[in-house]
């Protein structure tokens, strides 16, 4: 039998499915948050941004464009996955997929894709809203494509792991809504860090969106609070924490086998 063959189906009908599932309710998906984002712009960049004025050299507008992109990122990415994986295991079908002859590896590959994509999806269609608030400059194609992507895979993670935990749709929305909102709204999304004082500043450091707000900022912007190196490793080992972590609630069942 060739394995890779049976994996490379595996994968792509997992992502297939993943990806048909959130555009057949795109008005779900993908029509509230442009919706969402476009009153971020309105209100924040243009009727309090004018009276707030420069930050960081630039218009508010501006300032607040990378923050607000990456935001839906993180949202999209984490939701896609936590309600899929959720469903996978509600209806009963998650049996299918762990009796099949695919490793975990490929099945968490699949859902944190789906997740990426339409991650990805949203990040797209909100850079476009943002056309036509403000004239969108690119410092560097290369760190704002690795930060978006790398951001998207983190919360994708982040997304199975609370689905795998999750017993009921009230607990797929508890992180949502008491951890992760408030970590993106602290995490430099509308502000500059340095304008806070040094113990803010320094307990800000804790937050791990903050450090991805910045080093996308950086990719368009070419500014940030945090040192690009630091803001890159620091994203890249929670990914590996965070993608160990799901593999071995896999390899032991943990809110599967029951």
């Amino acid at each position: 039998m060739n394995f890779w063959r049976v994996y490379r189906i595996a994968f792509q009908t997992i992502v297939t499915k993943e990806i048909l599932r959130f555009m057949r309710i795109w008005v779900q998906t993908i029509l509230p948050p442009a919706i969402t984002t476009t009153l971020y712009f309105v209100i924040f960049g243009k009727l309090i941004g004018e009276r707030i004025g420069e930050m960081e050299g630039y218009s508010y507008i501006d300032f607040i464009v990378p923050g607000l992109i990456l935001m839906a990122v993180i949202q999209n990415s984490y939701a896609n996955v936590v309600s899929s994986f959720f469903s996978t295991k509600l209806q009963h079908y998650i049996e299918e997929l762990l009796i099949a002859p695919v490793p975990n590896w490929v099945i968490l590959s699949g859902y944190v894709v789906g997740g990426v994509t339409r991650g990805t999806l949203v990040g797209v269609v909100v850079t476009i809203i943002s056309l036509f608030f403000t004239d969108l400059q690119i410092n560097s194609y290369s760190i704002t494509l690795l930060v978006f992507v790398l951001t998207s895979i983190l919360f994708a993670l982040a997304g199975f792991i609370n689905a795998v935990y999750a017993q009921s749709f009230d607990d797929i929305s508890i992180v949502p809504t008491f951890v992760l909102t408030p970590l993106t709204y602290l995490g430099g999304v509308f502000y500059s860090i340095s304008l806070l004082p040094s113990f803010w500043q320094n307990v800000s450091l804790i937050n791990p969106v903050l450090y991805m707000v910045n080093a996308f900022r950086f990719g368009i912007l070419g500014v940030s609070d945090i040192d690009l190196v630091v803001a890159l490793g620091i994203i890249l080992v929670f990914i590996v924490l965070l993608t160990l972590f799901s593999l071995s609630l896999l390899s032991r069942g943990v809110g599967i086998k029951n």
